[in-house]
């Protein structure tokens, strides 16, 4: 989402803010109803958002927030006086009074001051500043906050961190490094992270004899068909899969993930080389069109994030993919499956070179080439993406940390149960758009492959046909680029 990361699309970013009670009862309802939120939903977040202060009231002696943030060692503390300016997130976001506090932290423990500078709000806008300013090569900002499909845009821009972080990057999950790699520089040091999921109604797995949610989309198949089929006698709008069809980002990201689980490349390999005119992508592609009307309603090519969540939360489907923010929309108080929603690897295909695929989303860090103070820096990026602050951004704001280890970490564990969970998805089968292979032709390249997946999914073409175009599409792009 941001494309589409969970934490920059409009739903995520109005479940992030209303568990952190920055936003009134009447800003959620308004802005969920603008997002096409059903009635249901827009409950359930109102209600997650009340537990939610209930939960921050019962904070152990009332902690002041950036209260588990533990200083790592070996910090410079030979830069005093020099400053830092980080663009991080947007002036009303929830994650700012933790950022701020991470800072005022950094600051006494180094000496080097640190200023925090708000970035747009979306996505879109974000990009278009950074490009003017790192256009002019303006020195106002040190360090940029960048989109995981951004390296490819800004890496003229970047000052490489391999000089000087290789052994905090090693760390990180390899998927994230390499997709913030370019021409062998690091552009960008993962911060958090983001992947697709699927969820399932583990109650009715149960009550209709399956033992585990699926690990191929044959299974997810067959389990779905089975599940609507039952259910369906007394709801009629009960389906067995719902997902996001709309020729928009996220179909691309949900049909990477089926192509890629398939076996079937990554649209365009790390080397320029299209892959998506192959049997394995062609079936991927057919397989969801069948899907549409028989375990998926019709109007899922319409569907996104939102909509999937209106069938999904109020109890009618068995299985959906989405983000991981709409987690806590179904365990909210008043939600109807509280206690009955698994969540788990979205499923493989078969055949050679099936695996499991979710694609990533997040966010990384960036250090300005035009920066007058790269050393000071260097050491504020090296801070934040450490394992001990990347556990308390965990902690504290529910992030998804890029850093193996601390998922197994025992507080992380207590507190974050569902999160320590997705270590899985981001070891087995996190896979990245090809967003730094085609750098600043990202978006077209991205409208080429949605808008005939969809038209694929509407059966305006089939799977050979969108294939053949989407790759004729791409080749041209990637000959704009010189490959």
């Amino acid at each position: 989402m941001h494309g589409h990361d969970s934490s920059s699309s409009p739903v995520g970013r109005l479940v992030a803010e209303s568990l952190t009670g920055h936003l009134s009862r009447r800003e959620i309802m308004k802005r969920g109803i603008a997002l096409g939120l059903s009635g249901p939903v827009i409950g359930m977040i109102l209600s997650a958002q009340q537990r939610s202060a209930l939960a921050q009231d019962a904070t152990p002696a009332g902690q002041e927030v950036g209260w588990s943030i533990v200083v790592p060692e070996g910090l410079r503390t030979d830069l005093p006086g020099a400053r830092v300016r980080a663009v991080l997130t947007s002036s009303a976001h929830p994650d700012r009074p933790w950022q701020e506090a991470a800072m005022r932290i950094f600051s006494e423990a180094t000496g080097i001051t640190t200023e925090f500078v708000p970035g747009e709000e979306s996505a879109t806008d974000r990009l278009a500043i950074y490009n003017q300013q790192l256009g002019a090569q303006s020195s106002d900002n040190d360090i940029y906050q960048i989109d995981v499909i951004w390296p490819g845009i800004v890496a003229q821009h970047a000052v490489d961190l391999n000089q000087s972080l290789a052994d905090l990057a090693a760390l990180h999950f390899p998927a994230i490094v390499e997709n913030n790699s370019v021409d062998g520089a690091l552009v960008g040091m993962p911060w958090y992270t983001d992947a697709g999921l699927l969820y399932y109604r583990s109650d009715l797995l149960e009550e209709y004899g399956f033992e585990n949610p699926p690990e191929t989309w044959d299974e997810l198949q067959e389990q779905a068909q089975a599940i609507q089929d039952g259910e369906s006698a007394d709801n009629a709008s009960f389906r067995g899969f719902v997902w996001q069809g709309n020729a928009y980002e996220g179909l691309t990201c949900n049909a990477l993930e089926w192509q890629f689980s398939s076996g079937g490349g990554r649209i365009i390999e790390p080397d320029g080389t299209v892959t998506v005119n192959n049997p394995q992508a062609i079936a991927a592609f057919d397989r969801a069109r069948n899907w549409v009307e028989t375990i998926s309603p019709e109007d899922v090519t319409t569907f996104n994030e939102p909509s999937s969540l209106n069938a999904f939360a109020p109890g009618n489907a068995a299985f959906m993919r989405n983000w991981p923010y709409a987690y806590s929309v179904t365990q909210a108080p008043d939600s109807p499956l509280v206690g009955m929603v698994g969540v788990t690897q979205l499923p493989m295909g078969d055949g050679e070179g099936a695996t499991h695929a979710a694609t990533l989303g997040g966010w990384q860090l960036m250090v300005s080439n035009y920066s007058q103070n790269q050393e000071a820096a260097i050491e504020f990026v090296k801070y934040l993406c450490s394992p001990e602050l990347e556990k308390a951004f965990t902690i504290e704001r529910s992030h998804s940390p890029t850093i193996s280890a601390v998922y197994d970490d025992p507080e992380v564990i207590e507190l974050q149960e569902f999160l320590a969970r997705l270590k899985p998805v981001f070891e087995g089968g996190a896979v990245a758009r090809p967003s730094t292979v085609t750098a600043d032709l990202y978006n077209s390249a991205s409208i080429a492959y949605h808008t005939r997946v969809n038209q694929i999914l509407t059966g305006q073409i089939d799977g050979a046909a969108g294939a053949a175009e989407i790759e004729a599409e791409l080749q041209d792009i990637m000959a704009e680029l010189g490959y």
